[in-house]
């Protein structure tokens, strides 16, 4: 069964007392503080007190689920930074924080009065994210940059797919999701010097820039050969057999045998020792040669046989292979349920959402599930309360429309 947690507000966390001002929208700054917030960070989220984060909006049967996954473990402050009033309060609470995540077009935050030269005179340990389609300068710095832009522009797209369709854009926002991988990590490099009596500092963060670096040595191997990678489906140009195969049944197994012991197991799996010795096959060179071949071969064997019976043949020969599965098939898997992979996380709107578990795995220091994801404004009183505001000052705030009544 998914495991079913209850929140742990008050565990021990390793990021206890690190504060996290997020100003950003939408995916990448989301992953960004996610991880932080996994980890014990206060994590407040500054939001329009009207419409709130983009991704309230985005909705499956009614439910805000990437809200729900994305914001867990974060804190709503639903205020207008329009009017002064409401700079002057995100200037007082960032004089309080560690780390600011925005993810504005460059120039905006100093347009807003709160360029990195300000905010440092009033916090100089203070880490600024600035999260952006193509970075703070260049060319490019003034276009909008959603994931799905530098999906294109990176190479990534040109090479996913089948060479006789259109390039593929990935179904997710995968260059959001890197690039916030990338952020946490930058942010816990800039932590470290701060923690070392060092200052705070900038991180100029695109969306372009990590994507590129995860398509790792396209450029070299270009300007090495002058051959532009070609699109190859499930298919892998640097080793074979390596694809996915259909079943008899109508699944389909992946197999990747990127090692040369890797090979030789499949060839004996198969029935087919003798591709070992053959001078086609012999090495990963000879197969990816005759890719064609080899995975004609394999793929023949394959479709012979049931999903059932291929995998107690490969399981038997510890063949590198596993079903494609389904999202139900994964939600069922028992290796994700011992794992606690998936859990099952309480909501009051939902009952319950099931969600990913945290990751990584600390031994010592673990993070943990503390709250769910909030509504629109509903920690106002209590951020506003720590920094010394009082009840009539708020009541102000919100009858001026600066700020939501929590």
């Amino acid at each position: 069964m998914i495991p079913r947690i209850e929140f742990a507000p008050d565990a021990p966390v390793p990021l206890s007392g690190i504060r996290v001002v997020d100003m950003s929208r939408l995916v990448a700054g989301n992953m960004v503080s996610l991880q932080l917030a996994d980890q014990g960070a206060e994590v407040i989220k500054i939001e329009d007190p009207k419409v709130g984060d983009p991704l309230r909006a985005w909705r499956t049967k009614g439910l805000s689920l990437h809200w729900k996954v994305y914001a867990r473990n974060k804190k709503s402050l639903a205020i207008n930074l329009r009017p002064q009033a409401g700079r002057d309060v995100l200037l007082d609470l960032l004089a309080t924080a560690d780390i600011l995540i925005e993810n504005y077009r460059p120039g905006t935050l100093e347009e807003m009065g709160m360029g990195p030269d300000v905010l440092h005179a009033r916090n100089p340990k203070l880490i600024i994210v600035r999260i952006t389609g193509f970075g703070q300068d260049g060319p490019y710095r003034d276009r909008p940059g959603f994931g799905t832009l530098v999906e294109a522009m990176s190479g990534f797209a040109a090479k996913n797919g089948f060479g006789d369709r259109p390039p593929v854009l990935p179904p997710l926002a995968m260059a959001d999701m890197i690039s916030g991988l990338y952020g946490a990590y930058a942010i816990m490099v800039a932590l470290r010097v701060v923690e070392r009596g060092g200052k705070g500092q900038i991180i100029d963060l695109p969306l372009l820039e990590p994507m590129i670096s995860v398509l790792g040595p396209e450029a070299a191997m270009y300007t090495v050969s002058g051959e532009k990678p070609a699109r190859t489906g499930s298919r892998s140009l640097t080793t074979s057999p390596r694809n996915v195969y259909e079943t008899s049944d109508g699944r389909f197994i992946a197999i990747s045998a990127s090692i040369q012991q890797m090979a030789e197991r499949v060839f004996r799996a198969i029935g087919r020792a003798d591709m070992i010795d053959d001078p086609k096959f012999r090495t990963n060179t000879d197969r990816v040669r005759n890719i064609d071949e080899c995975d004609g071969i394999v793929a023949d064997w394959i479709k012979a046989r049931t999903l059932a019976e291929n995998m107690a043949v490969f399981e038997a020969a510890e063949v590198t292979a596993i079903p494609v599965y389904e999202i139900d098939q994964l939600i069922a898997d028992p290796h994700v349920h011992a794992r606690g992979v998936l859990v099952e996380a309480p909501d009051e709107e939902a009952g319950s959402v099931l969600m990913h578990n945290i990751i990584p795995r600390l031994s010592e220091t673990p993070g943990r599930l503390r709250s769910a994801a909030p509504s629109l404004g509903q920690h106002n009183a209590e951020i506003l309360g720590s920094l010394g505001l009082d009840a009539a000052r708020m009541a102000a705030l919100v009858a001026a429309g600066v700020m939501k009544e929590s």
